[in-house]
């Protein structure tokens, strides 16, 4: 899928949005899952089911891992 129109509906006091199936199925989400909505660099927004923030973590926790790697062996044990 290249393109798809989204509509908005109100839904109770809120808005929401319905998506195509083909949309979720590219994606790997369904209901109940949440998705990002992540500013980019060009001022565009991108929906992701990955969390952006979860990334920056594991590249803190990858620089901490490889210089603290004797010291996370010992605590291992």
């Amino acid at each position: 899928m290249t393109h798809a129109a989204i509509k908005l509906r109100q839904v109770g006091g809120s808005t929401g949005a319905i998506f195509p199936k083909e949309f979720l199925e590219e994606i790997h989400a369904g209901t109940g899952d949440i998705l990002h909505l992540i500013r980019t660099e060009r001022g565009t927004y991108e929906l992701s089911p990955f969390d952006p923030d979860f990334e920056d973590a594991m590249a803190a926790y990858r620089e901490v891992s490889r210089e603290y790697r004797d010291a996370l062996r010992e605590l291992a044990r």
